[in-house]
């Protein structure tokens, strides 16, 4: 009885320590390659869940992560090769909105301060699937955005 309460704890653990990983996302896909460098992508916000605690409380710059949302994440960028710079911006209509983006290289956090959109810039991306979520200073704020994405300068 004990080994199996011991198991349960141990699954529960593991569980609860791996939540940003290869998880579905709640809206669309965009996969960079030769083809694509831009693309727009709809979503909403809303929820409960504190996304620190689901990717992580700084980032690889030390900016710390803010906001709340689903602990799925919202979108999934899939880039095919390296990226020079991407930008990620978040088009709400001015709501004060927070990005997360989780991928190689670690997680990187952008929120634009009080009342305004986040935007994220990032130079220097490796080939492969990040993962992105939207979210708001707010717990339970429902906006609709667009998340606008390009390469380059």
């Amino acid at each position: 009885m004990i080994r199996r309460l011991l198991s349960g704890v141990l699954v529960s653990a593991i569980t609860l320590t791996l939540p940003a990983l290869a998880q579905p996302n709640n809206f669309k896909t965009l996969t960079i390659d030769d083809q694509t460098s831009s693309g727009m992508m709809m979503g909403s916000t809303g929820g409960t869940t504190s996304l620190p605690a689901v990717v992580s409380n700084s980032d690889r710059s030390e900016r710390k992560c803010l906001g709340f949302g689903d602990p799925n994440p919202d979108h999934t960028i899939v880039l095919k090769k390296p990226v020079s710079t991407l930008t990620l911006q978040v088009d709400s209509g001015g709501s004060d909105t927070t990005l997360l983006m989780s991928g190689p290289g670690g997680v990187r956090c952008a929120d634009a301060g009080s009342k305004k959109d986040a935007r994220l810039r990032e130079k220097d991306l490796q080939p492969g699937t990040y993962q992105v979520w939207v979210g708001t200073v707010t717990p339970n704020t429902n906006r609709e955005y667009r998340l606008i994405v390009r390469t380059g300068n």
